[in-house]
């Protein structure tokens, strides 16, 4: 239910008739469940027509006579409902923490790319790999080309874009944002300014990103509006400014803009033939690649690590680091202490099946089970 013009309209009958609303031009002949023809048929002489586009290409239409279109509303009066108030100046403010690319919102401070660099090996390395250059199941923050963004996995031959952040994101501003609210990842909101501006230094820097021509040694408040990303210019519509809402309408009204051609089907729809690809694609390079198990570890080779403790290191240390996401950390003797008065039989059933926030094999399916209770009695003995 929502308001607009101080009336509530209630959308969502049926499934057929909320999904209507959301598709508005290709349902001409439709009416909502427990709406009848003659109501329909009673609506006022041009209903119909569309008063205005909506931001996503819809259109948005007259209500006259009870009615939306095909769908009733409900005209009850609103008088004494309570919306609630109008927040404060410091709840707003408290919550207007946006960094735009304009330098509002920059926190003052500065960091170099070195102590980035520390940072970077202490918080991310485990999840992002060395250098930024990706980790199982996290995303690649370095490399890429931009000449790879127009790849796409359905031509054949292309491999997929690699879109990292010196490829792909058009502002800096999101990346020192990002860091300051959601990294690091067991423990985000943790970063000092100075901690922010040194992670966003040491990964712009890694990817090659230079101000003024110079390589980036430190990062403050001042010269951090002077970056220019690679693909500043590589997003449409033009979302920034003024007329960024008036911009987004007019790309979406335009249906060759986002690869449909003709007009929008009133009648007969669906009745063109498609054209489908095959369902295989063997000649892509490099090739697809179904493997996912680590190279074993021979322990004749006098290896320092352990297989168990690389399948840790990959798998599981990111919540077993610390306590910040709940689990026992691995070297906190008190805290599996406690764990391991279930037994080892209960450590492992749950490991393996899962228990509270932690889903089975901690989201690692590729393990098998002998892997997992190996990486359980790492932690267990490493936590003596």
């Amino acid at each position: 239910m929502i308001k607009l013009n101080n009336k509530l309209i209630i959308l969502g009958v049926s499934v057929a008739a909320s999904s209507a609303l959301f598709f508005t031009g290709c349902f001409a002949s439709n009416t909502s469940a427990g709406t009848s023809s003659a109501k329909v048929e009673s609506a006022a002489s041009g209903i119909y027509n569309p008063t205005k586009n909506a931001l996503d290409g819809g259109v948005t239409y007259k209500r006259e006579n009870g009615m939306y279109t095909a769908y009733a509303v409900n005209e009850q009066a609103t008088t004494g409902v309570n919306f609630g108030r109008a927040p404060t100046p410091n709840e707003l403010k408290a919550w207007d923490a946006d960094i735009m690319p304009d330098g509002t919102g920059l926190p003052i401070g500065s960091g170099t790319v070195e102590e980035g660099e520390v940072l970077y090996d202490r918080d991310c390395v485990s999840c992002h790999g060395e250098f930024g250059a990706g980790g199982k199941g996290y995303p690649t923050l370095t490399g890429g080309s931009m000449d790879s963004l127009t790849n796409q996995r359905t031509c054949p031959g292309k491999d997929a874009p690699k879109r990292t952040i010196g490829t792909y994101w058009p502002q800096a501003s999101t990346l020192i944002w990002y860091i300051r609210d959601a990294m690091p990842y067991a423990n985000p909101k943790s970063y000092t300014p100075d901690e922010m501006y040194a992670m966003a230094a040491y990964l712009l820097a890694e990817n090659g990103i230079q101000i003024d021509g110079e390589d980036i040694e430190e990062l403050n408040q001042d010269n951090f509006t002077k970056i220019v990303m690679p693909n500043r210019d590589g997003f449409y519509p033009n979302i920034d400014g003024p007329d960024g809402v008036e911009n987004v309408k007019a790309f979406y009204q335009d249906p060759k803009n986002f690869g449909a051609v003709g007009s929008r089907c009133m009648t007969n729809c669906g009745k063109e033939p498609i054209k489908r690809i095959g369902n295989e694609i063997t000649n892509v390079e490099p090739p697809y690649s179904t493997l996912r198990d680590l190279p074993k570890v021979d322990s004749n080779a006098g290896a320092a690590v352990s297989e168990a403790e690389m399948l840790y290191e990959k798998s599981c240390l990111v919540c077993h680091k610390t306590d910040n996401m709940g689990a026992p950390p691995v070297g906190d003797k008190n805290a599996w202490a406690k764990v391991m008065e279930q037994g080892i039989d209960r450590v492992n059933h749950n490991a393996l099946n899962g228990i509270g926030a932690m889903p089975p094999k901690g989201g690692a399916m590729n393990l098998s089970d002998d892997q997992v209770k190996d990486i359980v009695n790492f932690m267990i003995e490493s936590s003596k």
